[in-house]
């Protein structure tokens, strides 16, 4: 019985172990945002011509007002183009499209999800429009800054040839979840993508506003087989060595689920896919990190982790349970919190609120839009674990596309913004 415990301690402490210098990873990875000297990328003339995509499915109430963002850019009308390409509609995205000037490119391949469209529209493109330099994708239901293609003019003129911008919300106030969304990407562009901008490393591609120059795609395709097409594609251009640059003034406002359900239904592709690019590029990109000290390859290894790292601590929890009933005697931080629960659950509601009032401040972006989700992001958060758990035991999910009609305008919410 003695030997079972002291290997049941064993066990406990190396996973726990893991678990604490996981979190504290990011907790030091963060702090290189107030690097302030760094990641800036200066001004060019505009140059560069580009073709902005867009995959649509079912887009018709939402479409219009992007493309009318698109078309009210502050970039040379020559050097840009719109296309949209619709795939398994039944309603006029295509007609709403043409209405506002786009090209249409029709896809006469079964395509499943986003990244079959991608894959097959840049295929097309670089057949059809050899011309273009870089290409900008969007989602339908996003609406753009005027400033956008200049500041991915920008990046491209810098050197850059994958840049992610800026993710914002056009809808942080409908709901607690919407606002629980704005936070959270609030919150990851600041203390990942913006971070990793300023220590010279990768930011990740995050599904809209991003940009891949033409050399990119005719040198190593894009070639996605999972749920998550962004990250998967992220993985790759790490493991080419190609840095993806965090293009903070290249904004996209994105809208946002506004129920549980549809969260819930987001969420779990999300793990899926994450889940497919932990077991298809962690090893490879932590070997190849290793191997040629590449520090942002093993950081974007450990990116895929995450859900495997909630489902752990979860873990963690009902072993201490255990542990418990066997009398089984451990002394660590988690045991500490488990045996304070209450206080625990407490600090952490507390520090959830303390991180999203401190970014809101750093980033102006006003209270009044996010109190919503600045008092439920702990529950939004927590919520992720049972997802986890659901993704680990049934991962084959079919893409199901998320429903938007938020109808909002370029100028109404850049208005909005400089009046809070």
């Amino acid at each position: 019985m003695e030997v079972l415990k002291k290997s049941l301690e064993i066990i406990y402490y190396s996973i726990d172990i893991f678990i604490i210098l996981y979190f504290l990873y990011y907790v030091l990875t963060g702090f290189f945002v107030f690097m302030r000297k760094r990641g800036k990328i200066r001004y060019y003339k505009p140059t560069k011509k580009i073709a902005v995509l867009i995959a649509a499915r079912n887009e018709a109430e939402v479409i219009g007002n992007l493309l009318m963002s698109l078309n009210k850019q502050d970039y040379p009308k020559e050097l840009y183009d719109l296309f949209v390409i619709p795939n398994n509609c039944t309603d006029n995205t295509k007609e709403v499209a043409l209405q506002n000037g786009a090209n249409i490119i029709e896809c006469n391949v079964p395509v499943k999800s986003k990244g079959d469209v991608l894959k097959y529209t840049f295929k097309y493109m670089l057949n059809n429009y050899p011309e273009y330099e870089a290409y900008c994708i969007f989602d339908a239901d996003n609406i753009v800054h005027p400033k956008f293609l200049r500041r991915m003019n920008d990046a491209l003129c810098a050197g850059f040839r994958v840049a992610q911008g800026n993710r914002e919300s056009k809808n942080p106030e409908d709901t607690w979840i919407s606002s629980c969304y704005s936070l959270f990407y609030l919150v990851q562009n600041f203390f990942f993508n913006e971070a990793r901008m300023k220590m010279g490393w990768s930011s990740s591609i995050n599904g809209t506003g991003f940009m891949i120059s033409k050399e990119v795609i005719e040198e190593h395709g894009f070639n996605t087989i999972t749920m998550t097409e962004d990250i998967e594609f992220a993985a790759q251009c790490s493991l080419n060595e190609e840095r993806i640059a965090f293009v903070k003034g290249a904004v996209t406002y994105d809208e946002q689920p506004l129920s549980f359900k549809e969260s819930w239904k987001q969420r779990k592709r999300w793990s899926v896919g994450t889940m497919q690019c932990m077991s298809n590029y962690s090893f490879k990109l932590i070997k190849k990190g290793l191997k040629d000290r590449r520090l942002q390859c093993v950081d974007m290894g450990l990116f895929f982790l995450a859900p495997i790292i909630q489902i752990v601590t979860f873990v963690t929890i009902a072993i201490l349970f255990l542990y418990n009933i066997l009398g089984i005697n451990v002394t660590d931080v988690v045991k500490f919190a488990y045996d304070n629960k209450l206080l625990s659950l407490a600090a952490g509601y507390v520090t959830t609120i303390v991180i999203a009032l401190f970014v809101i401040i750093l980033e102006k972006k006003g209270f009044k839009k996010t109190f919503k989700g600045v008092f439920t992001l702990a529950i939004f958060m927590v919520s992720w674990i049972p997802i986890n758990i659901v993704c680990m035991v049934k991962k084959d999910f079919k893409w199901d596309p998320i429903k938007h009609t938020r109808s909002v305008d370029i100028d109404s919410l850049i208005k909005e913004n400089k009046d809070k």
